[in-house]
């Protein structure tokens, strides 16, 4: 994929008056937060406590919220845990692989329907609260690995909810990932373009006091901050390469 600039790095035309976005506290749902926000949006940050391994993620999701000034619902999942098992994010007996991240080892990261799910909740605050969209910071390097981060998953979980929700959500409500066809260095270089905080952010699966370094999401934010030139603020407890 040709890299696409800040300046051209496509988000919501037109831009939602009100939008729900799903922040975890990684760098992708982080910038597409900021970027709405700088964009005219009014945000309303959802995070799911689903039980993931990681679930210091939740801490840097309240950082983006106390930063934007913005209304911030973490919702609680955990007892869905017991049917999430066999993913490496959920399950204690599933070790968290080190590797590239379209590895296929990293099949062992997925948690069965996560977005799904996570969207469902969202939809549903969006409903409640009156917001014309809700956004998720899928992106294109998450097609590989991850069914729920695909185009085709975007268009017919739009139309779902419509459906499961008609006459009660705002007149044109959309389900949008801005973010969907551009790779996570281009995701940088907006971040970058707008301030975001990048040291607010957490990306490490295996849920440390520092990120890892040697996991799928860590190699693949080392490997975004390089493509893109900008500097990594980021901490590793491992240097590249290093398992």
């Amino acid at each position: 994929m040709a890299a696409v600039s800040a300046s051209a790095l496509p988000l919501v035309t037109p831009v939602p008056a009100h939008v729900v976005v799903i922040v975890s506290g990684g760098m992708d749902s982080t910038v597409l937060a900021y970027a709405l926000h700088q964009a005219g949006s009014a945000v309303t940050l959802l995070s799911c406590d689903y039980g993931q391994r990681h679930r210091r993620e939740l801490d840097y999701a309240a950082r983006t919220a106390d930063a934007l000034h913005a209304p911030h619902l973490v919702v609680d999942l955990t007892g869905i845990v017991g049917v999430l098992s066999g993913s490496a994010l959920t399950d204690d007996q599933v070790d968290v692989p080190d590797g590239h991240y379209t590895d296929a080892s990293m099949r062992a990261t997925v948690v069965p329907n996560r977005n799904a799910i996570m969207l469902d909740v969202a939809v549903a605050r969006a409903v409640s609260v009156g917001a014309d969209a809700v956004a998720f910071g899928a992106h294109a390097g998450d097609h590989p690995i991850y069914p729920d981060c695909r185009p085709a998953f975007l268009v017919a979980y739009e139309s779902a909810a419509r459906l499961a929700n008609e006459d009660f959500l705002s007149a044109g409500f959309r389900v949008v990932a801005p973010f969907i066809e551009c790779s996570k260095a281009d995701i940088v270089r907006l971040g970058d373009a707008i301030g975001v905080p990048f040291a607010d952010t957490w990306s490490c699966y295996k849920g440390g006091e520092r990120h890892c370094g040697t996991c799928g999401t860590c190699v693949e934010r080392r490997e975004a901050f390089a493509v893109a030139a900008v500097t990594d603020p980021t901490e590793y407890a491992a240097a590249p390469g290093v398992s």
